[in-house]
C-alpha cells in the first residue's frame, strides 16, 4: 500500500439491512470516532502552543525582545492559516483518519528539532514547518464532524468538540511553564513533541473515515435529518465545485471569514501575550502567570459548551445571535483586565476566565455556521478557508501586535485587541437572523437578499448525546 492510497477516502460497502445493528454500531463507532479526534486535537495544541509558553524563558536565555518572539508567532500564524486553507480542500477528499494522524505526527517532529536548535532563521523554518503541519488538524475533524453527527444536534456535539482546544490550552501552559522553568525551554519543545508522536499512532487505531465506508448509511438518513434537499451525499464533489461554487462565490462565508480575522486578533493576543504581561505589568512569576492563563482556556472550555448548546436548544440552530452576545461581551471583559488592580490574581484569572468563555463561542462557532452554510461535502474546504483568513488575524497578533506593543506599551495593546472585539461584533450582528443550513445550491434562492434568506427548518428536537 502506498502513502498516496492511504490518503484516499475510503470506498463505501454495502449498507448492513438490519435496523438493530446499524443503531448499534453508529453509537459504537460515534463515540470512539469522537473521542479520537478530540484527544488528537488536544495535543495538535501541545505542539501548536509549547512555544507560546516557552517565550520568557527564550527571552533570557537567546536575548530576544518582543518583536523578535512576534515574528516567530506570525510565521506559524501564516504558515498555518494557508496550510488550513489548502488542507481543508484536500481533506474533502481524503481519509481523515491519516490525514489528522500523519500531521500531528511531524508537528511534534518539528516540535523537537526547533528545540535542538538556537538561530533565529531555524527557528522561523522549524516553526513555520510546525504551522504547516497544523493545519491538518482541524479540515479531518470538520470532514468527520458533518458525516457522523446530522445538523439539529451538531453544534452541540461540534461544542463538546471545541473544547479540545481548551483542554490542550489550559494543559500546555502549565507543562510547558514547568519544564522552562526547572529544565530549560528546550524541554518545553521535546516533551509536547514526543507526546504527540505517540498520540498520532493512537488516532490511525482509533478513526475511521464516513458511516458508509463501515457499511452504515449516511447520517441524515440514520437519523432522518435532511438539512437541504439540493445535496447529493452520494456523489463526490470536484474540486472546483467544493472551492468555487460552495466557497468563494458564497457570500455567507466570505463575511464569516472577515469577522473571525478579528475574532482570532483577540484569542491570539490574549493567549499568547498575556503571560508576558502579567509577568511585566503584574509582577507575577512565571509559574504564577502560566497558572492565571490557564483559566483563560478554563473559560473556553465552558464557552465552547455554553455557545453550542444555545444556539441549538435556545436558538433552534442559529448561530448569529451567541456569535453576536459573545463578541459584545468580550470587549468588556478584556477592557476589564487592563483596568484590574495589581496583585489580585484571583481576579485576573476570573476575567481572563470571562474572556476566554466571550471568544471561544465566536470561535468554535463561525466554525460551524461556515460548514452548514455551505455543502456538508465541502465542510473542510469551507472551515479552511476561513481558517486561513483568522490565521491572518493570529500573524497581526504576532509581529505587527508585538511591534505596536513594544513601541508604546501595554496600552495600546489592549486599545487594539478592543478595537477588534467592536469590529467583529458588527460583522456578525447582520447574520443574528441567518439560518445554518439554506438551500445555498438553489437557483431560487440566489435570487432572494443574500443576509436575510431563511430555509424551512424543522423544529424536531435533536437527540440527547
Amino acid at each position: 500500500m502506498s502513502l498516496f492510497s492511504l490518503f484516499a477516502p475510503a470506498p463505501h460497502i454495502p449498507e448492513i439491512q438490519d435496523p438493530e445493528l446499524v443503531k448499534e454500531r453508529y453509537k459504537y463507532w460515534r463515540k470512539r470516532i469522537f473521542y479520537g479526534m478530540y484527544t488528537g486535537y488536544i495535543f495538535y495544541y501541545f505542539t501548536r502552543k509549547s512555544f507560546t509558553f516557552a517565550m520568557p524563558a527564550l527571552m533570557r536565555d537567546l536575548g530576544f525582545d518582543k518583536s523578535d518572539l512576534g515574528f516567530l508567532v506570525s510565521v506559524l500564524s501564516i504558515t498555518y492559516g494557508l496550510s488550513k486553507f489548502l488542507s481543508g480542500i484536500l481533506a474533502d477528499r481524503s481519509n481523515p483518519r491519516y490525514f489528522m494522524a500523519f500531521g500531528l505526527i511531524l508537528t511534534g517532529v518539528f516540535n523537537i528539532v526547533f528545540g535542538l536548535s538556537s538561530l533565529i532563521s531555524l527557528f522561523a523554518l522549524f516553526w513555520g514547518l510546525n504551522g504547516w503541519f497544523q493545519g491538518w488538524g482541524w479540515p479531518p475533524c470538520a470532514r468527520l464532524l458533518t458525516h457522523w453527527y446530522s445538523q439539529k444536534e451538531r453544534g452541540t456535539w461540534w461544542g463538546f468538540w471545541s473544547t479540545s482546544h481548551s483542554v490542550g490550552g489550559a494543559l500546555i501552559p502549565i507543562l510547558a511553564a514547568f519544564c522552562a522553568q526547572y529544565y530549560g525551554w528546550r524541554y518545553a519543545m521535546y516533551i509536547p513533541g514526543l507526546l504527540s508522536i505517540l498520540v498520532g499512532f493512537f488516532i490511525i487505531n482509533r478513526l475511521r473515515d464516513t458511516p458508509q465506508s463501515l457499511g452504515l448509511p449516511s447520517i441524515e438518513k440514520h437519523r432522518n435529518d435532511y438539512p437541504s434537499n439540493d445535496h447529493d451525499d452520494d456523489r463526490e464533489l470536484s474540486v472546483r465545485e467544493l472551492l468555487v461554487e460552495y466557497v468563494l462565490r458564497n457570500r455567507y462565508i466570505w463575511i464569516l471569514g472577515i469577522a473571525y480575522f478579528f475574532v482570532y486578533v483577540i484569542r491570539t493576543a490574549i493567549n499568547d501575550w498575556s503571560i508576558l504581561f502579567l509577568i511585566e505589568e503584574k509582577n507575577y512569576s512565571m509559574i504564577a502567570a502560566g497558572a492565571s492563563v490557564s483559566w483563560f482556556e478554563v473559560g473556553g472550555f465552558f464557552g465552547s459548551l455554553a455557545s453550542g448548546w444555545a444556539s441549538d436548544k435556545i436558538f433552534k440552530g442559529k448561530r448569529g445571535p451567541i456569535n453576536t452576545l459573545f463578541s459584545l461581551f468580550c470587549i468588556f471583559s478584556v477592557a476589564a483586565l487592563w483596568y484590574a488592580p495589581q496583585g489580585m490574581m484571583l481576579l485576573d484569572s476570573a476575567l481572563l476566565f470571562f474572556i476566554g468563555f466571550f471568544i471561544f463561542g465566536p470561535q468554535m462557532l463561525i466554525g460551524i455556521a461556515a460548514a452548514e452554510l455551505s455543502h456538508k461535502k465541502a465542510a473542510g474546504t469551507a472551515t479552511g478557508f476561513i481558517g486561513w483568513i483568522s490565521y491572518l488575524g493570529a500573524a497581526a497578533a504576532g509581529f505587527p501586535l508585538g511591534k505596536i506593543t513594544q513601541i508604546w506599551g501595554w496600552s495600546s495593546f489592549f486599545v487594539v485587541i478592543g478595537v477588534c472585539g467592536v469590529l467583529s461584533t458588527l460583522l456578525l450582528a447582520p447574520l443574528w437572523r441567518a439560518k445554518t443550513h439554506p438551500r445555498f445550491c438553489s437557483k431560487e434562492r440566489e435570487k432572494e437578499p443574500p443576509l436575510l434568506q431563511e430555509a424551512t427548518v424543522s423544529e424536531e428536537p435533536s437527540a440527547d448525546l
